[in-house]
């Protein structure tokens, strides 16, 4: 395969992985704020104290109480959190980079820095970190699906 092509194909693969990232993990972060555990269901059952028969099986006519899986961050927390959209693009990049690369294990470097840098914040604002572990994710499972899609395309 020509250099141009493979160059021209690596470029498409970091852009796509980088920017169309983004939709996807917004959509994400989205149905997990509206799914069945996140409390913010207004038609949800209400919670029941009531135990359920002896010979029903264990889960069976219990309903616990709901929990807000991927809460919305206190009014300080996006301010703290700031940043977020262009340190997802990187994350992608770097990503798809070290894939493309022939180097997987790079990114375990990639969370690592972006776990890191983002500790102090979210130790101060726990109440985005579910949030945080969801668009990390989504953000990663996209750029590794364009990486290993453009190597086994550039390879081929």
């Amino acid at each position: 395969m020509s250099l141009w092509v493979l160059l021209l194909g690596g470029a498409a693969a970091l852009l796509l992985s980088a920017v169309g990232g983004w939709p996807v993990t917004a959509a994400v972060l989205r149905a997990a704020a509206h799914s069945q555990d996140s409390g913010d269901q207004p038609d949800a059952p209400a919670p029941s104290a009531a135990p359920a028969a002896p010979d029903a099986p264990a889960a069976a006519g219990r309903h616990l109480p709901q929990q807000p899986a991927v809460p919305e961050p206190a009014p300080g927390a996006r301010d703290a959190l700031r940043g977020g959209t262009w340190i997802g693009m990187l994350e992608r990049l770097a990503i798809t980079a070290t894939l493309l690369a022939g180097y997987p294990s790079g990114i375990a470097f990639v969370l690592a820095v972006k776990g890191l840098g983002r500790y102090p914040e979210l130790r101060d604002h726990p109440d985005v970190s579910e949030r945080f572990v969801i668009g990390t994710f989504a953000s990663m499972l996209w750029a590794v699906g364009v990486g290993i899609a453009a190597r086994v395309l550039l390879a081929g």
